[in-house]
């Protein structure tokens, strides 16, 4: 099923249509109104309100290579605050006198239920579906500072969306960005160092994953520089497409 967020509350995307829920999926029961809106004419919200995002450093060892770095043994995490969420269909702010800011397309899993010191074949029993996302990067002072998430964590650096997709199979799916009409990403979750279910783990072992934590699992290689203008295009094979606007 797929899941959208809206201004009049949650909704079930059935095609062309939403259909408009009581309640938070993420949450408990929830059931139709009767009520529907279409598709095309109504802005989505960000399907995310997490307390924490977490997000894997070099997971496709094509994306490492490209900027000249190692494939780390055990998983490589940081935090992006919450503030850094862009909804789809929003902009996202390059902040000045910071050089060089890239984007990096990404599969991202919503979690379900909590998630403490779980075993690896338990994992998939705490997400509840997946998402698009771009971790946008101020490459130039994440060089310069060695380390990742204040170079990651500027406000609108995580656009997020369009929805959650769920009880999908994401062992092999096509992860696409594209900027401007031209693909300049192209990978697939197959590619994955560490998979999904190992992430899960790994970390639920060193923080208490809660219902709506958002973990962005890596990009894959062709990373380039965002500009004010650009329009990017995450699309993820089953899941949709995330669209947002860049600006000065």
């Amino acid at each position: 099923m797929i899941f959208a967020n809206t201004i009049r509350g949650w909704a079930r995307v059935e095609g062309p249509t939403l259909m408009l829920l009581t309640g938070d999926p993420l949450y408990g029961e929830v059931r139709e109104t009767g009520e529907r809106l279409e598709l095309e004419k109504t802005p989505l919200l960000a399907p995310v309100s997490p307390r924490k995002i977490i997000a894997i450093a070099r997971n496709y060892r094509a994306h490492a290579a490209e900027l000249g770095n190692a494939v780390p043994e055990e998983p490589l995490f940081f935090y992006k605050p919450t503030t850094s969420l862009t909804p789809p269909d929003g902009s996202v702010p390059l902040p000045r006198h910071v050089g060089r800011v890239e984007h990096e397309g990404e599969l991202a899993v919503v979690i379900k239920t909590k998630a403490k010191a779980v075993r690896e074949e338990d994992a998939k029993g705490h997400i509840f579906g997946y998402t698009c996302a771009n971790d946008v990067t101020a490459r130039e002072l994440q060089k310069k500072l060695g380390h990742f998430s204040q170079a990651k964590g500027y406000d609108g650096f995580c656009p997020v969306g369009p929805w959650i997709a769920t009880d999908i199979d994401t062992s092999d799916l096509r992860v696409t960005l594209s900027k401007n009409g031209v693909i300049a990403q192209d990978g697939r979750t197959s590619q994955m160092v560490h998979s999904i279910e190992r992430l899960v783990s790994y970390l639920s072992h060193q923080v208490t994953l809660e219902p709506g934590d958002l973990i962005l699992t890596g990009t894959p290689q062709g990373v380039g520089p965002l500009v004010h203008g650009d329009r990017v295009e995450v699309s993820i094979e089953n899941v949709g497409t995330l669209r947002h606007s860049v600006t000065e």
